[in-house]
């Protein structure tokens, strides 16, 4: 009952300091992508990733960094997603530059889309061209500028198990760079914010736990499905830990 009765107010509160604050600095973010180059991406990056930070203080999901800390380096990091937020944990979660893949329909939104696709890989996953011209890309930034961060489920877990069946799409780029994995898991993002509703916001810890990076050195393409079992296996266990310790 007292949750049903705050949480209106609570969520008009997160969408107001959201939409302010977002608001406030596009003016900032369309003059700095009028260089369309690498150092305008990364002053947008630099921007959000503060920015985050400070905005999930401020509506009181603070997040709390578990498990060891990544060593500095160039990963293609591998996360569950469960919520909205997770796009946004990202950036105060991930040590170094990154560009994450992401769904193209997220660019039609207003202001937020713009912002969007100045900063991810954009693919349409029912088009076999984009894809494959997203992990040539994927490819050149994970080369050239910095890590990249693939959602291995693709969309939201609704299932009732720890994760959703993983695509080979991260597993792959791995084994044809001979990148490392980094995988995390970020167990609280579902009580932030869940999926099944856009006004379902609650305050509260966010977790995110960083595993061990797992080398990928030596491997060729007919280890992918222990690969990606292997790092499945890792984040459901470490999901399942960090569940009950919810």
């Amino acid at each position: 009952m007292f949750r049903k009765i705050l949480q209106p107010f609570y969520t008009a509160y997160v969408f107001i300091t959201f939409l302010v604050s977002i608001l406030t600095a596009f003016p900032f973010f369309v003059l700095i992508s009028l260089g369309n180059n690498t150092a305008a991406r990364k002053a947008i990056y630099t921007i959000i990733k503060v920015w985050t930070k400070g905005w999930l203080w401020a509506i009181g999901m603070p997040l709390k960094k578990l498990g060891p800390p990544p060593a500095p380096g160039r990963y293609i990091v591998v996360a569950n997603h469960i919520s909205y937020l997770d796009p946004l944990v990202l950036f105060p979660a991930i040590p170094g530059y990154f560009r994450p893949l992401g769904k193209k329909e997220t660019s039609k939104i207003p202001v937020v889309g713009f912002i969007y696709k100045q900063v991810t890989i954009m693919v349409d996953r029912s088009s076999l061209h984009s894809r494959a011209r997203s992990m040539r890309l994927l490819w050149k930034i994970l080369r050239n500028e910095g890590s990249i961060v693939i959602f291995p489920e693709g969309t939201f877990n609704e299932t009732p198990e720890p994760l959703k069946d993983f695509y080979d799409g991260a597993f792959r780029l791995a084994l044809n760079t001979h990148a490392p994995i980094l995988p995390m898991i970020f167990p609280d993002t579902v009580h932030r914010w869940h999926y099944s509703a856009w006004w379902k916001f609650w305050p509260g810890r966010n977790r995110v736990v960083y595993m061990h990076p797992v080398d990928t050195t030596g491997l060729t393409i007919s280890d992918l499905p222990a690969l990606k079992q292997k790092i499945y296996s890792l984040m459901e266990a470490e999901l399942i830990k960090y569940t009950t310790r919810a």
